[in-house]
């Protein structure tokens, strides 16, 4: 009610302001002129009836849209009855080029809420079109696994590894994500015993509050251990490193919706606490730079990770990146194999990851696609002989189990979602992410707008999303003929081309042989950017 008061002129509190203004001056017309009692008795009941609305939507804790929208937001879930389709129109984008297909966000929302997610009237488009995908299944189904999958992420030089779930929430930052919303994703994964990756913003109070499991990730601007200068601090890193609820330490070398360009929170969403938390001034974006400062060639990136692994007290680090140039990817298997220093873990973010702010371009046109990246990568392990020491991540619009089983089938041991858990959280795709007016208060550090999400209730979304959709990973599988998601390879994945024919993953990406690199077999698409490569330069 306080936030209320404070903000009662904002427009998205005019129609509660406008009909309490209404009741109450028709109220005193009514006390005052009996002659006219009939007359404002009508327009009373309704004014009065629209102002117990309004009240009743801030105080409730279902609908982050209501709390932050009272009456107004109604309007949304009218045109839902009407027809679903039409929820984008109402504070939901979905124009031409949209980030996310309508009916993909109904699956969160479904599974968030533990609605029926089955549909009638079979497939959604057309199973001729050029892009369809499918999975066989087998006259023999398997018994559905009850036991969560998992997998344990720790090299041989890791003295602590972690048993990780197969599906994680990706990297998202607070001061990006407001306070509610971490505190309710990283209450959610303590409940669904998952990982939650702390974005490059560093450690927030937020992240600490529920004692859910934590990926720290480490971008160029070194938040949470630096020095004044920027620079990468031993000290800082291992002080926070040593919490038992930081699992995984991950280098973001780059990031799939903007690789190359660094990240940036802009200077209106930077608050004290943000500038204290992040070590950054306040007034001036939050840049950070596109490259790191504590290692410029692959042998000495091989060096910084056993640093970060010695100073964690042996818990698990690898790194994330988009991939680009091939050739430097190479490289840094050659320093894998020059220094003997492996990481323990490799995530790989799609070009089709999700961000709040980067240029358009970037957005389009810059960076490898996630099934392409992770195909090579995976590849380029079992050439090298090192696919066996090293997990694979995978992330870039991860959200159903099928997104699950084919990233499994081109080499992931897990995966991670960014947008999915926001949408379990409340996210609507408004796309003012970068504007501070999220609508639904998860992308903002508005006090007034934040407080929309309930954390009880939002956090239990993202663990029963997080649930259902490895339920539904565990069913595909079943269904298939199969007991893990490693049990899956490119060729059970099916694809329509563009002329009809039908092929399989592992028609259309090349992969190698084990030690195909070692013993020089290097098949011809990748005998170029390997020859290329060398452990001392990207």
């Amino acid at each position: 009610m306080s936030f209320w008061l404070s903000h009662a002129l904002e427009g998205r509190y005019l129609a509660l302001t406008v009909s309490i203004l209404a009741t109450l001056a028709l109220a005193a017309a009514a006390a005052t002129l009996p002659g006219y009692g009939a007359i404002i008795w009508a327009p009373l009941t309704c004014t009065a009836f629209l102002s117990i609305i309004g009240l009743s939507d801030l105080t409730q804790t279902r609908h982050a849209i209501l709390r932050n929208y009272p009456i107004l937001g109604h309007l949304r879930f009218f045109f839902e009855k009407i027809r679903p389709e039409m929820r984008q129109y109402f504070f939901e984008s979905d124009q031409d080029g949209a980030p996310f297909p309508r009916e993909r966000r109904a699956i969160v929302y479904q599974r968030a809420k533990r609605e029926l997610d089955k549909k009638p009237f079979g497939t959604h488009g057309n199973v001729y079109a050029e892009g369809h995908e499918w999975m066989l299944h087998s006259m023999m189904p398997a018994a559905l696994a009850v036991a969560p999958f998992r997998v344990t992420v720790g090299g041989p030089d890791c003295r602590q590894p972690y048993s990780a779930s197969v599906f994680n929430i990706s990297a998202m930052s607070y001061g990006a994500l407001s306070a509610n919303a971490i505190r309710a994703l990283n209450k959610g994964a303590r409940l669904g015993n998952f990982a939650h990756d702390t974005g490059e913003g560093s450690i927030s109070p937020y992240h600490r509050e529920f004692n859910g499991d934590l990926i720290w990730e480490l971008g160029s601007g070194y938040f949470g251990c630096r020095n004044l200068d920027g620079s990468f601090s031993d000290e800082h890193f291992a002080e926070s490193a040593a919490s038992d609820q930081v699992k995984m330490i991950e280098i973001k070398l780059s990031q799939g919706a903007k690789p190359g360009h660094g990240g940036v929170l802009p200077a209106a969403k930077i608050t004290e606490e943000i500038s204290k938390i992040r070590g950054v001034p306040m007034g001036e974006d939050c840049i950070s730079p596109a490259r790191h400062s504590a290692f410029s060639t692959p042998v000495e990136m091989m060096a910084f990770i056993a640093r970060l692994r010695n100073l964690s007290g042996g818990k698990p680090v690898g790194f994330k990146l988009c991939i680009g140039h091939r050739r430097e990817f190479f490289a840094l298997v050659r320093a894998m194999l020059e220094t003997g220093i492996t990481p323990d873990f490799i995530v790989i973010d799609g070009k089709e990851g999700g961000t709040g702010a980067a240029p358009a371009e970037f957005i389009d046109n810059i960076g490898m696609p996630l099934r392409d990246g992770l195909a090579f990568v995976h590849s380029a392990l079992i050439g090298a002989g090192l696919r066996d020491q090293i997990r694979l991540g995978a992330a870039g619009k991860v959200i159903t189990g099928f997104d699950m089983a084919r990233a499994h089938a081109l080499g992931a041991d897990w995966c991670n979602a960014a947008r999915g858990f926001m949408f379990a959280v409340g996210c609507i795709q408004a796309q003012t992410c970068h504007t501070g007016h999220c609508p639904t208060g998860v992308a903002t550090q508005d006090m007034a707008r934040q407080n929309a999400v309930v954390i009880t209730d939002k956090s239990q979304r993202v663990a029963s999303f997080h649930k259902e959709t490895v339920k539904s990973l565990a069913e595909l599988l079943a269904a298939a003929g199969f007991e893990r998601p490693s049990d899956l390879r490119p060729h059970h994945i099916f694809r329509r081309a563009g002329d009809g024919r039908v092929t399989t993953l592992a028609d259309q990406f090349t992969f190698m042989e084990p030690g195909a690199l070692l013993s020089q077999k290097v098949p011809p698409v990748y005998a170029t950017p390997w020859n290329a490569s060398r452990p001392d330069r990207f």
